[in-house]
Formats: structure tokens, C-alpha cells, sequence
């Protein structure tokens, strides 16, 4: 059973952790998001004209993109991390936003230079995908490994807040310059928003090497390497040592999968999705869109805070458990709901039920990562997070694209409900991995005597 502090505090060093690795979420995911939230609009410059159904491939070409290559990256990144420690690997990723964002600043359009505006688009999508990779995951396994539970629950789920907050700033530079887009001196607004996005990634990359000094635990193998050298003992003890030789249980790999695909559905069911049907029912232009995701975003920014109280109150799984039966209930009846929506003011109501209820691992992501061999944690779940993103957002955005014309709303249920039996598989998993361990709360009396412990 893991050792807990129930009366624990933050030491400085801890705060100043937490601080920089909210930086960086925040810079790396604003950098991110921001072609995602004016995919409509930037597809119109950077793609050739095109019939509607050709226009929902080049989306969903752009959108898949930026998670097509993530696992390539988590493998790339995930040694670097595991090997060099993570001064090197998170230079290198700012680096890489960084460039990617001032080369979208200054890209010419498809009507000046053709299909190679298209290409170029492409690339950068897929180098931002890639250098984004380890951003949430390293810095949630970080605080992790730094930071004793309960405590801990908490502090992850309010990392959290920042790639949402992320998406937030950037949904608002995105509005703005879709709202001055249609003044004809003011057409390439949108730019200076790359060029931001370029700039903050470069001061992200500065403040994140200030981290450095900080306890890292993807340097851990090297630090174990080093002190066999320095006793001037033979690096093959190692091959006897359990943490050293553990492998990562298939089951538990699996598991982490079906949690983590959860997520992206959500996202498209919401952004995407109800995009879609806010401009072909309702006649919704770009800047509507974007504006009204703008608001959606702040939802999904308040869905994170009570769940940053809770956990404070109730076992991490337990609150899970919850979303899991509301988000079910609620998300089987989506395909008659939107059959049946009069006006958008109904659509915003389901984006938002989507996203305050939405399926993902806060605040239990601390409870999953432990079950993972340390010194092969970093690079494992970084590849399941990147695969488990790539594999929903092509399936999804490509899937539905077919699903929905032949079948209408309800071919949302052909991808939905795999997700839900996957999701449900995955939290009982680790639920069962929690009481075998002692971890776990059998019943409320004992969530409400944790909950007790958690306060004192």
C-alpha cells in the first residue's frame, strides 16, 4: 500500500514546479488549439475550392493531422525523456511549436502558391501534434512522482485546468480575428495570432528550463546508471532488479487505452460535430461558430473545478464512476436529441452536457500512472495517450463522416458505445488493481472516513 500524508504541504520547491508545468501546458496547448478552433476558416485559404463533402475530408485531413504522427513522437520524445532527462526533450518540443507557429504566420495562401501551401499546413499540424506529445502527460507524471496522496489528486486535476484554459485563450484570439476578418483591412488578423502563438512558445521554453533543478523522474534511470558507476559496481545487477526488469502488465496498458479514448469522441462530438450542424441546419457562419465554442470552452473549464473539490472529499475512481453513468445515460439519447433540436440555443445545451460530464482520467490520472513500471512510465503512457488519440480522432472524423450520411445521427452510436463498454472495462480495471492493493474505499462509510482524512 502507498505511503500517505494525510497533513502534507507543498514545499517551495513543489510550488515552483507547479507553477512552470502550468506555464507550459498552458503555452504548448494555446499553441495547439489555435488552427484547431479556425480549422474552418484557415481550410477556405490553405485547401482549393472544393464541394461541402470534400470540404468535411480536407477538416477532417487538417484535424487528424495533428495526432496521426503523435506516436512516433511519444516513442521519440518518451526515450529522450527516459534516457537524456527532460531539459533537453522540452527544448527541443517548444522549439518545435515554436517554429511551427512563426512558419503559419508567414505562409502564404493556396491561392498564391497552390497545392504547397496545402503540404506546408500538413507538416505543421503534424510537427505541432508531435512536439505537444508530452506536454500533459510528463507533467502530470511529474507531479506524481513528486507529490504524496492525497495531495496529489488534487494538484494533478488543477494541472488540468491549464490546457483547457489553453484552448480558452486561443478560442478568444480566434474570435477576434474571425470577427475583424470580414473588414477588408483587416484580413490577416489571423496571423498575428501565430505569430503570438509563436512568441509564447518560445517564452514557455525559457520558463520550463528553469525546471531543471527541480527533481525530474525521467531522468531516474540515468540517475541509477550513474550511481552503479560511482561504486564502481557492474551495471548487470541491474538485470536482478525487479523495479529495473518490471514489465508493463498488457492488461493494465489495455485498460489505460480504453480510458484514454474516451476523451476524443467527447471533443468531436461536441466541437466538431455540433459544429457541423450549427452551419448546415442553422446556417451558423465561421465567426458564430467560434464564437459560441468560445463559450463551450469556459464549460469545459468549469467542469474541472469541482472536480478539483471533490477529490479533496471522495476517492478519485468513485467520481469517475459517476460521470461514467451520467455521461452514458445522457449520451445514448444524443442521436434523438438532435434529430429533434429547434433552434442552436438546444445544441449549446448538449455541447455543454457533453462537456461538463465529459469521459476522461481526472482526477484519477495519478491512481492509473502508478500501476506502470517507473522506469518505463514516462515512454508507456505517453504512447498510449498518443495512440489512443490518433486511432479516435482518424476513426471519428472520418467515420462519421460516412456514419452520419448513411445512417444519420444515430451512426454516432456505431463508435459511441464501443467507447462507453471500453471506458467502463479500463475503470474497473484499475478499480480492481486499487483493492487488491488496499487502496480503495469499499464502501461510503469509508469514502466518507477518506473524505475526513483528506481535510483534516
Amino acid at each position: 500500500m502507498e505511503n500517505v500524508e494525510v497533513n502534507q504541504k507543498l514545499t517551495k520547491e513543489q510550488k515552483q514546479a507547479v507553477g512552470l508545468l502550468s506555464i507550459g501546458t498552458f503555452l504548448e496547448y494555446f499553441d495547439l488549439m489555435l488552427y484547431v478552433h479556425m480549422a474552418v476558416l484557415l481550410n477556405e485559404l490553405f485547401f482549393p475550392e472544393s464541394d461541402p463533402s470534400t470540404k468535411s475530408l480536407y477538416l477532417a485531413l487538417t484535424f487528424c493531422s495533428t495526432y496521426f504522427l503523435r506516436p512516433i513522437g511519444a516513442l521519440i520524445f518518451g526515450w529522450l525523456g527516459d534516457n537524456m532527462g527532460r531539459k533537453y526533450t522540452v527544448i527541443i518540443t517548444t522549439f518545435m511549436m515554436a517554429i511551427s507557429c512563426f512558419v503559419m504566420a508567414i505562409l502564404p495562401t493556396y491561392a498564391q502558391i497552390g497545392i504547397s501551401s496545402t503540404c506546408i499546413v500538413i507538416i505543421c499540424r503534424i510537427v505541432q501534434g508531435m512536439s505537444s506529445m508530452g506536454e500533459v502527460v510528463g507533467a502530470s507524471l511529474y507531479l506524481t512522482e513528486t507529490i504524496k496522496k492525497p495531495k496529489r489528486y488534487t494538484i494533478v486535476a488543477f494541472l488540468n485546468l491549464f490546457p483547457a484554459l489553453g484552448g480558452v485563450f486561443a478560442l478568444g484570439i480566434a474570435s477576434i480575428a474571425t470577427l475583424d476578418y470580414k473588414y477588408d483591412g483587416l484580413r490577416d488578423l489571423w496571423r498575428a495570432a501565430f505569430l503570438i502563438g509563436g512568441v509564447v512558445a518560445l517564452v514557455g521554453s525559457i520558463a520550463r528550463t528553469v525546471l531543471r533543478e527541480t527533481p525530474d523522474f525521467a531522468d531516474a534511470k540515468r540517475r541509477v546508471i550513474k550511481r552503479f558507476e560511482e561504486g564502481n559496481r557492474d551495471k548487470k545487477i541491474l538485470e536482478s532488479n525487479p523495479a529495473w526488469t518490471e514489465k508493463i502488465n498488457k492488461m493494465t496498458a489495455l485498460a489505460m487505452f480504453g480510458v484514454q479514448c474516451a476523451y476524443p469522441v467527447c471533443f468531436y462530438l461536441a466541437y466538431i460535430h455540433c459544429g457541423n450542424i450549427l452551419k448546415n441546419s442553422f446556417g451558423y457562419s465561421v465567426e458564430q461558430i467560434i464564437h459560441q465554442n468560445f463559450f463551450l470552452a469556459i464549460i469545459e473549464i468549469i467542469a474541472i473545478l469541482p472536480l478539483i473539490y471533490l477529490c479533496r472529499y471522495f476517492y478519485p475512481i468513485f467520481i469517475l464512476k459517476v460521470k461514467l453513468v451520467t455521461f452514458a445515460v445522457f449520451v445514448l439519447i444524443c442521436p434523438y436529441l438532435f434529430n429533434n433540436v429547434t433552434n442552436p440555443y438546444h445544441i449549446f445545451l448538449i455541447q455543454s452536457f457533453i462537456m461538463l460530464f465529459v469521459l476522461d482520467d481526472v482526477p484519477a490520472s495519478p491512481i492509473f500512472a502508478i500501476y506502470f513500471p517507473v522506469f518505463k512510465r514516462f515512454t508507456s503512457i505517453a504512447v498510449i495517450y498518443a495512440l489512443s488519440r490518433a486511432f479516435m480522432y482518424v476513426i471519428t472524423s472520418f467515420g462519421l463522416i460516412y456514419l452520419t450520411k448513411y445512417f444519420g445521427n444515430y451512426g454516432l452510436l456505431v463508435i459511441i458505445i464501443p467507447v462507453l463498454i471500453g471506458y467502463t472495462f479500463g475503470l474497473f480495471h484499475f478499480e480492481r488493481l486499487e483493492k487488491k492493493s488496499g487502496n480503495y474505499p469499499e464502501n461510503t462509510k469509508d469514502l466518507l472516513t477518506q473524505a475526513e482524512e483528506n481535510i483534516a
